[in-house]
């Protein structure tokens, strides 16, 4: 079998809170909430404004001090981030569907706190044009880190921009 045993330990990974710019600018916030669910807020970029908790997740350790979640998000977005936590780097691929991120598209219907609008998304999404995905693929430097510990409502409970400065300055 490929995977080793180190693979399934995400102890040092769980309950991290994430802040991190992307090279486009794009600035984001993730937790990882526990094994298996995130909270993400999106405070710049095509999606700016949009906000999320208890999103279902796959996580694994795929080096020492290296971790990778996917996920699958109601607006048929997917998602991929790569966290390596030594070097404080992140590489993100977004795949977002065509009626998001695709010419003359709509991707203000996506800010909101997405947890109050599931239904909507699915409708969106149905609707689409989902083909061809806009894929891409971005480095982020980590300007904030730290571990708030797993399940921890008080990280991501608020709409993006509410957040102190020195969560985006650089380290």
């Amino acid at each position: 079998m490929i995977t080793d045993e180190f693979s399934k330990d995400l102890s040092a990974f769980v309950g991290t809170h994430f802040v991190y710019t992307y090279d486009n600018g794009w600035k984001y916030e993730w937790y990882a909430r526990n094994a298996t669910t995130c909270d993400y807020r999106i405070h710049q970029g095509l999606v700016g404004g949009r906000w999320v908790t208890n999103q279902s997740m796959n996580a694994v350790q795929f080096a020492p001090g290296i971790y990778k979640v996917d996920w699958h998000e109601p607006t048929g977005t997917c998602v991929s981030l790569l966290f390596d936590i030594n070097r404080e780097v992140i590489h993100g691929t977004i795949f977002f569907p065509q009626w998001i991120a695709g010419e003359g598209q709509h991707p203000e219907k996506t800010i909101c706190y997405q947890n109050e609008f599931i239904e909507d998304m699915h409708r969106f999404r149905d609707e689409g044009p989902a083909y061809p995905y806009v894929v891409i693929p971005e480095f982020a430097k980590v300007t904030y880190m730290k571990n708030e510990g797993p399940d921890n409502d008080a990280v991501i409970n608020m709409p993006p921009g509410q957040m102190p400065e020195d969560y985006f300055k650089d380290k």
